[in-house]
């Protein structure tokens, strides 16, 4: 027995000297199980301790492969048997003794199997020394599974921040410049990433064709269809296709995708500015409204002209034409700006319209700062409970620019 871990005899009572010693072994040990942060090698290290410096014939971690020296037969509990009775004894045979490693919770994590040797009963010393060493390993134990759960969130933390930048740097990265015209759009997730989507894309036909959309779901799997649907929409809009016809094949395209896609359902409203005419076209795929603000008319709202895109096949579109008259602005947005709460109070569609209407800003940007920070307000700093994107665009009352 190394000289580090001898323990005192079998008699009845333990002098100073001998308490020493037995503590200075103790804390020894410690240092050994605690010298790792690896859950293998801490239970390793406790079977080396018991078998080479405390001299014991074998132990070993029940429900593992670990072991040390040699056991006699160990029964472990059947299929059947409860996991959560953590007072059960595995051990059978004559000599074998027991120890639960417990987290903090009082929650079993490993259980080691200790045999004397020659089959013999532990001294109440050599029990005393391995019950201390448990309750060591067991802080060992819990702070190297902590240390790995750490480990395997700062890298997957790493993974969402990169597709956070990713998803943002498929965002439109220049905004057209049209004379006449401002564009302007914002974009904030609930989380790391999210699945609303918005896209700018210039037409054959010098139009400019405007798409706001939004997953069902939020973070990372709505983020992945997200970035589907931007291939397929980004596919199929280069081709100048009529705005109908674009918004039937993304719903079919979505459809095709499978049944994960279709519980992903994108709602999408999709505008077509052509701006030499001052004329607009809309088709709303089961998205919000969008809102349309021209002077000396009511506002008008364009309203879903069918089913969300993936969610049933064969589904046709219409579209929508009017006039984008000079100090006309346009409005389209996710739901995460009406769905703003304070309390148990929604911010909701029509305050948004009513905000949107009033804005004194006359360019896009302006308008967007002052709706972020009307909905901040209303909010009192609350959480944000979804992804949040909108989209302005706005005519100017003559060809000078407009203040913001």
């Amino acid at each position: 027995m190394a000289a580090g871990f001898q323990l005192p005899g079998n008699e009845d009572t333990i002098d100073l000297q001998q308490q020493v010693a037995r503590l200075q072994a103790l804390l020894e040990a410690s240092r050994q199980v605690h010298s790792t942060i690896h859950e293998d090698e801490v239970l390793e290290q406790v079977l080396r301790i018991v078998v080479r410096e405390l001299e014991m014939a074998g132990a070993a971690f029940l429900g593992t492969k670990l072991s040390y020296g040699e056991l006699p037969l160990v029964n472990e509990p059947g299929p059947q048997s409860d996991p959560s009775n953590t007072d059960a004894t595995f051990a059978s045979a004559p000599g074998l003794t027991s120890y639960l490693l417990e987290n903090r919770a009082g929650r079993r994590m490993a259980e080691l199997v200790v045999a004397a040797p020659d089959g013999r009963d532990l001294t109440i010393y050599e029990a005393d020394f391995i019950e201390g060493l448990a309750l060591q390993a067991a802080v060992a134990l819990e702070n190297a599974r902590n240390h790995k759960r750490n480990v395997e969130f700062a890298r997957v933390q790493q993974d969402l921040d990169a597709a956070r930048l990713i998803q943002r740097s498929l965002l439109p990265q220049q905004l057209p410049t049209i004379e006449g015209y401002s564009v302007g759009f914002r974009s904030v997730t609930c989380y790391e990433v999210g699945g609303d989507y918005l896209d700018i894309v210039e037409q054959p036909d010098s139009s400019l064709l405007i798409a706001v959309a939004d997953v069902a779901g939020k973070g990372l799997a709505s983020a992945m269809m997200a970035s589907s649907f931007r291939s397929a929409f980004r596919a199929m809009a280069v081709t100048g296709m009529p705005l109908e016809e674009l918004a039937t094949r993304m719903n079919q395209h979505h459809w095709a995708e499978g049944e994960e896609a279709r519980r992903r359902y994108v709602t999408a409203i999709f505008v077509k500015l052509h701006p030499e005419t001052g004329e607009i076209e809309v088709v709303n795929a089961g998205h919000n409204p969008g809102f349309l603000i021209a002077p000396g008319s009511e506002p008008r709202q364009f309203d879903a002209a069918g089913t969300p895109l993936g969610l049933l096949p064969g589904m046709r579109y219409s579209s929508e034409k009017c006039g984008f008259t000079p100090g006309a602005r346009l409005l389209f947005y996710t739901d995460g700006l009406t769905e703003v709460f304070r309390g148990e109070e929604e911010f909701g569609q029509e305050r948004l319209l009513n905000e949107f209407s009033t804005c004194p800003a006359q360019k896009a940007d302006g308008i967007l700062d002052s709706l972020w920070t009307t909905l901040t307000e209303f909010s009192e700093g609350g959480p944000q409970g979804d992804d949040m994107t909108a989209l302005a665009l706005c005519r100017s009352t003559s060809s000078m620019e407009m203040p913001a």
